[in-house]
C-alpha cells in the first residue's frame, strides 16, 4: 500500500471542512468571518480547487477548534492500536513545501498527537493563534535548526533540542540554515 497522496488528502479535507461547516449551520461568510479568510478561497477550498497554505489552514483550524490532525484525518474511524507508516498521512504546505504526516491516528478518546514534520531550508510560516487556546505541544529536534517564536519568546532550538510549551497567541516557525528543519511535535490537548 502506498502513502495517501496529496490529491487524496486535498479531496478529503475538502469535503471535511465542508461538512464540518454545514455540521455547526455556518455559511461560507461565516467561516469566512471565523477564519479570517476571504469568502472566496474557503469556497475554493471546499471545493477542492485548491490546497490551503498552512496558515490558512491554521486559520481554518481555529475557527474551526480543531487540531490540524483532527481536521486532516477522520475521527469517526476505529482507533488503531498501530498506525503503519503506508496509511499515515502526509500533507505538504503548497506555498513552503512544509510536510506534516500525521503519526499517531486522531481520536476524540486520545488526548494526545504526534506529527512528524518537515519545513524546507529559508521556509518561515506564522499561525495566528492556536486551534485550542493553552494546548500543550512538544517540538522535538529531529535534525537542522528551527527558530520559533511564541508571543514575545524566542528560541532557537537544534538537533536533539526539545520545547515544551502551552500555546496561547502567535506563533513563527522559521528554519535559519542550509538544511531543512526535521521534528516531532507532540499536541497533549486540554480536557
Amino acid at each position: 500500500m502506498s502513502e495517501i497522496s496529496d490529491n487524496d488528502l486535498d479531496s478529503r479535507l475538502a469535503a471535511r471542512i465542508q461538512a464540518l461547516r454545514i455540521d455547526r449551520g455556518w455559511t461560507l461568510d461565516d467561516l469566512a468571518a471565523q477564519s479570517g479568510l476571504s469568502r472566496a478561497t474557503c469556497s475554493r477550498v471546499e471545493r477542492g480547487e485548491t490546497s490551503p497554505t498552512a496558515a490558512q489552514l491554521g486559520r481554518l483550524c481555529s475557527a474551526l477548534r480543531l487540531t490540524m490532525s483532527q481536521l486532516l484525518s477522520p475521527l469517526d474511524a476505529p482507533v488503531a492500536e498501530i498506525v503503519r507508516r503506508t496509511q499515515q498521512s502526509l500533507w505538504t504546505d503548497p506555498e513552503t513545501g512544509f510536510r506534516r504526516r500525521i503519526v499517531s491516528p486522531p481520536s476524540r478518546d486520545l488526548a494526545i498527537e504526534m506529527i512528524e514534520s518537515e519545513l524546507p531550508s529559508g521556509a518561515d510560516i506564522i499561525y495566528d493563534a492556536p486551534p485550542l487556546a493553552g494546548m500543550e505541544q512538544h517540538i522535538w529536534m529531529l535534525s537542522g535548526a528551527l527558530d520559533f517564536s511564541h508571543a514575545d519568546t524566542a528560541h532557537h532550538l537544534e538537533a536533539g533540542d526539545c520545547l515544551r510549551l502551552h500555546l496561547w497567541g502567535r506563533t513563527r516557525f522559521q528554519v535559519p540554515g542550509a538544511e531543512p528543519a526535521r521534528y516531532l511535535v507532540a499536541i497533549a490537548r486540554k480536557s
